[in-house]
Parts: structure tokens; C-alpha cells; sequence
């Protein structure tokens, strides 16, 4: 019998993502749904032996960290293949809370590409900072009722699961109710890596080593492999795959830059580096579509079978995968590299504006540092890496005045909090940026996104942390006094309603201004967002003040004492 369909796909090769095989297959879609045994098609497209494959799945994404609302972010990432998002709205929760996950959920909503929102599981991400927002079980168990959710996002304060806080693993019961409980677990290893996976947390992003990652998949997990703007640890995990383990495997980006999707691209780019570095293309195929939807339990994605959703990417070269067509629910929505039609947010953001709150009282000398001691706690940056070291160094003196010293690439680092006017600054010294003459500040400083400064004197880091309140937040750059370059973030201080063409070169001119004080780093405020994390080892710092990551505790500037 003869089965007619909407539209059917001719002369393609299909990649069977299941079986790791190429078959030659005509395709044929109805409805939005994958019918593969159709013989006619109203409307029939001759693809000219092109690969036709799964779109691609991001297992782990902060939409905010590419500066852009949902919308936006579709307009970038879509054309590069990925038709999928596991989305962890913790960057706006730990900013608004349920308000601005109930944002970003409306502006995620009827694009040609599907957002698979996690309930942000720590807000704040630890009791060492000090957040807009602190959301229980509680607060959370509404958006799994309504199915807003499909399971429990990234749970990073693992020594609160290790020490078997009530109210963690309320939380993280509820996530097992309702689906799966995303983990985040750097350089845990042993009989506590055990009970934390125990406790029923089933995936990682944060391993730093082959080692690690294959110590997490003995003991079941399954292991994000992440390739972002700030951390990339491909090259160094991919000895980790095995053919007994390979299905235990996603992509994600984690944090993803505007420019860096637009130029070098999503998924798709993970996928090239892969295979360039050795990795078979029907295996990277693979781990990037069948093996996200399976971890999730999304029936209706991740391969091209009878049944489910027509979401796909049309290639010509499988060693060098370039989209030439990205399709979603059956329809062709980017070609060539650029949407089909225009998409745009439509969501009210006014809630989100006005959310940067700096003390009245701060001034220059709020950044003084003025001690006896000698001896000073430094943190130390480690290239394409969130970790970071802890030197112990001599401290750079005048009197008894504490400066930067960037002759030995020595900076004054400062966080301030902006969400509940409680005066709180966090003072320390960094060492890795390289430059002088100036101070970059931003709103996005991870996880409870208050100000963080650094900067080689006292006048250009009050100066630019100014700048980011009169702007309601975002980045900037100050030299000699005044303001060089700025990129407004409205929205919750981390993310922009502009065009993305627009963001794009507001962040080529920050980026620039922070070059031009000779910063060796081609991205300085990627890095200056990670150090106020404080769930990530060694040395971090808060509003509250210098965080030890592995004691789990606030520590002091000075170690003469210890």
C-alpha cells in the first residue's frame, strides 16, 4: 500500500545513529513526525546523496551565559544543527528566583527549537554567597507539577549531599519523583563519590581528567563531555571513551558566548573537534543526539525512526559536518547558515530590569586593603579551566596598604553584592589576567551573579563597577579614569534584549577596550565570571570574602597567622 505524506526526502544518506550505520533511504515526514516506509510525498526534495542526521542536543546549557534570552539564542544556534536544549535556568533563579525561571520559560516557548527546562537546584549555589534569591522543595515543586520541569538541575553543593543535609535531599527526592538529577562534582572521587551518586545523581559535567571521567563511568554516571567558551575539556576527556562506555556519553557546551555560536558554532563544533581529535563520526553523531534523549528519556527524539519528532541536520561531508539544512518538527527552519524566518523575543523583560542594587556608601577607598600581615592568600587562574589554584605569596606594600602589583601580574579582585543592599564587599588578589592600567567589572559572576571588579588600582575599579550600576548591569571596561567600552545587560544584569548582531559587537568592543591594557587573555570576563563560584576548588571569592572550596568555608586574605 502505497503511504503518502507531506514531504518526503530523496536520494539522502541516513545516519542510524542506534546501529552506527549510513543506510540509503528516502525519508518521508507527516505531521511534524518521521514515517519512513512512505513511497510518495506531496512535496518531494532530492538532497543529492547528502547525510541527513538527528538535530543535535545540548545535555547541559545556562541560556543566560550566552548573554541572550531564548529567543535570541535560537536565532544562533539553530542554524548550526541543534534543535535541542537541556536548560538549567539557574543563572536568572539565582537572580529572581522563580519569577525569572517563570521568564525565560515564556520566551522559550513555540520556537524551532525545544527547551527542556531543569529546576535550578541550588539558589544559592552555597551558604558562602549571597544571592537575590533562595528557593527550596518547596518553592520548586510547583514547576514539576505543571510540567514546566523534567528533572532536578545540576546539584553543586556536593558537600551538602556528603553531609546529609534535610532540605538537599528533599530536593533531590523530588527531582527522582519527577525525572532525573543532573550532577556537579569536580575532582570527587571514592567512597564519597559513591554517596553522592548513591543519593541519586546521575550525570557530571565538571571532570578535569581522563581519570576522573572514567572513574565516574565505572561507577555508573553518565559523563557530560564539556566544550565551552571558558572551560574545554574535550581534548583532555575523550581518552575516557570506550566502545563499553561510549552510550554513557553527551555533549554540552555549559557556557557558550554569542560570538563564539555565531562563528564557530554549537554542538556542530564539538562534534568537528571530536572527530578531527579521532573520534568516529557516527560515534560523535551519536553522543550528541540518541544518547542525550535516551539519559532524559526523550521517546520522540534523538534518531531517525518511524514515529518520532522530524527534527534533523542535512550535511554533505561526515568528516566535516556544515549544516546546510536544520529542520524542526518537520519543518525547514535554517538554511545555508541562516534562519529561515525571523525570531525575536516577544516576552515582557521589565520585571528582570533594575536589578543591580550597589551599596550607597561605596566609594574608592571601599576597595583600601589595609593589614599588618605579610603573607597573603593569592588566587591563581588556570588556563581553560574553573578550577583554580592557591599560592601563598609575599604581599605588595605601601605602609601598611595592601596594591596590586601588575609587574608580577598581581590584580586586586573585588566582589560586591548587588541583590539585597547589605554592604557586602569580598576583597582578595588574582593572578592570570596580565593586564594593567585599568579595571574590568561585571554583573555576571557566577552563581549569585553580584559585581565582580578586577583591576590593577582603586579609582578605575569603582569607576567601572559604577558604570555597571547606572546601566542595570553588564560589562565594561574603565582606564585612566573613565569608562572605555560597555556591554549593557538589562535583563537580571546577565543578558541583553539588543539583537544578537548588536551584542556581539558591544562584546567586541569590551573585549578589545580589555586588550588594549595588554590582557593576555582573549576573554578576560569569562574567566573574572567563574572566580566568585564558590562550589568549584581551590580558592574563589564572595561577597562574604575568600572561599576555600575544599574546607568548604570563608578563610583570611592573610596567612602569617595559620
Amino acid at each position: 500500500m502505497t503511504v503518502l505524506v507531506d514531504t518526503v526526502l530523496t536520494n539522502c544518506k541516513l545516519v542510524d545513529v542506534v546501529r552506527r550505520k549510513v543506510v540509503e533511504q528516502d525519508i518521508g515526514i507527516q505531521d511534524g513526525f518521521f514515517i519512513l516506509n512512505a513511497a510518495q510525498g506531496k512535496n518531494e526534495i532530492d538532497l543529492h546523496g547528502a547525510y541527513v542526521s538527528p538535530g543535535f542536543i545540548d545535555a547541559h546549557m545556562h541560556v543566560e551565559s550566552t548573554m541572550l534570552p531564548p529567543a535570541s539564542f535560537a536565532t544562533l544556534s539553530v542554524p548550526h544543527g541543534t534543535t535541542s536544549v537541556i536548560l538549567d535556568p539557574h543563572e536568572i533563579a539565582n537572580v529572581m528566583g522563580i519569577q525569572g525561571i517563570e521568564l525565560l520559560y515564556e520566551d522559550a516557548q513555540n520556537l524551532p527549537i525545544d527547551f527542556f527546562f531543569m529546576a535550578s537546584s541550588c539558589v544559592p549555589a552555597s551558604p558562602l554567597e549571597t544571592s537575590g534569591a533562595n528557593l527550596s522543595a518547596d518553592d520548586l515543586e510547583p514547576l514539576f507539577k505543571d510540567g514546566k520541569v523534567i528533572g532536578l538541575a545540576e546539584m553543586m553543593n556536593f558537600p551538602a549531599v556528603l553531609n546529609d543535609d534535610p532540605e538537599v535531599l528533599k530536593k533531590i527526592k523530588l527531582g527522582l519523583k519527577y525525572g532525573r538529577v543532573d550532577g556537579h562534582c569536580p575532582e570527587l572521587r571514592g567512597e564519597e563519590l559513591q554517596k553522592y551518586i548513591d543519593a541519586g545523581i546521575t550525570s557530571d559535567h565538571e571532570s578535569m581528567t581522563a581519570d576522573e571521567a572514567t572513574d565516574k563511568l565505572k561507577r555508573g554516571m553518565q559523563l557530560y563531555i564539556r566544550e565551552g567558551s571558558a572551560a574545554k575539556n574535550l581534548e583532555v576527556l575523550l581518552p575516557a571513551i570506550t566502545k563499553e562506555n561510549i552510550n554513557k556519553i553527551c555533549f554540552c557546551t555549559d557556557d557558550r558566548h554569542p560570538a563564539d555560536l555565531k562563528n564557530e558554532g554549537h554542538i556542530d563544533n564539538i562534534i568537528r573537534k571530536s572527530i578531527s581529535l579521532g573520534l568516529e563520526p557516527l560515534d560523535a553523531l551519536a553522543i550528541s543526539t540518541i544518547n542525550c534523549a535516551r539519559h532524559y528519556e526523550l521517546g520522540h527524539l534523538g534518531s531517525i525512526e518511524n514515529g518520532k519528532q522530524a527534527n534533523f541536520v542535512v550535511f554533505d561531508n561526515l568528516n566535516n559536518i556544515q549544516t546546510k539544512q536544520v529542520w524542526h518538527a518537520g519543518r525547514c527552519v535554517a538554511k545555508d547558515g541562516k534562519m529561515v524566518d525571523c525570531v525575536s523575543t516577544q516576552t515582557d523583560w521589565s520585571p528582570s530590569f533594575n536589578t543591580v542594587h550597589l551599596p550607597e556608601s561605596l566609594s574608592e577607598s571601599s576597595f583600601c586593603i589595609k593589614t599588618e600581615l605579610k603573607n597573603i592568600r593569592v588566587i591563581c587562574i588556570l588556563d581553560g579551566q574553573l578550577v583554580t589554584d592557591e599560592l601563598h605569596l609575599e604581599a605588595h606594600k605601601e605602609g601598611n596598604e595592601v596594591l596590586a602589583n601588575p609587574t608580577e601580574d598581581i590584580l586586586k579582585l573585588a566582589v560586591i553584592e548587588r541583590h539585597r543592599g547589605t554592604g557586602n564587599i569580598g576583597i582578595g588578589f588574582v593572578k592570570g589576567f596580565g593586564f594593567s592600567g585599568g579595571a574590568l567589572a561585571s554583573t555576571v559572576g557566577h552563581d549569585a551573579h553580584n559585581v565582580a571588579v578586577v583591576g590593577d588600582n582603586d579609582e578605575d575599579m569603582f569607576i567601572a563597577t559604577q558604570a555597571l550600576g547606572k546601566m542595570g548591569g553588564g560589562q565594561c571596561v574603565a582606564s585612566n579614569g573613565k569608562v572605555t567600552a560597555m556591554l549593557p545587560l538589562p535583563i537580571a544584569g546577565l543578558m541583553s534584549d539588543a539583537a544578537p548582531e548588536t551584542v556581539i559587537k558591544q562584546q567586541h568592543d569590551v573585549l578589545n577596550a580589555a586588550h588594549q591594557l595588554c590582557c593576555k587573555m582573549e576573554d578576560p570576563f569569562m574567566p573574572l565570571s567563574f572566580l566568585p563560584l564558590s562550589v568549584i576548588p581551590s580558592l574563589k571569592l564572595s561577597d562574604l570574602g575568600l572561599v576555600d572550596v575544599n574546607q568548604f568555608k570563608i578563610v583570611s586574605l592573610g596567612i602569617d597567622n595559620e
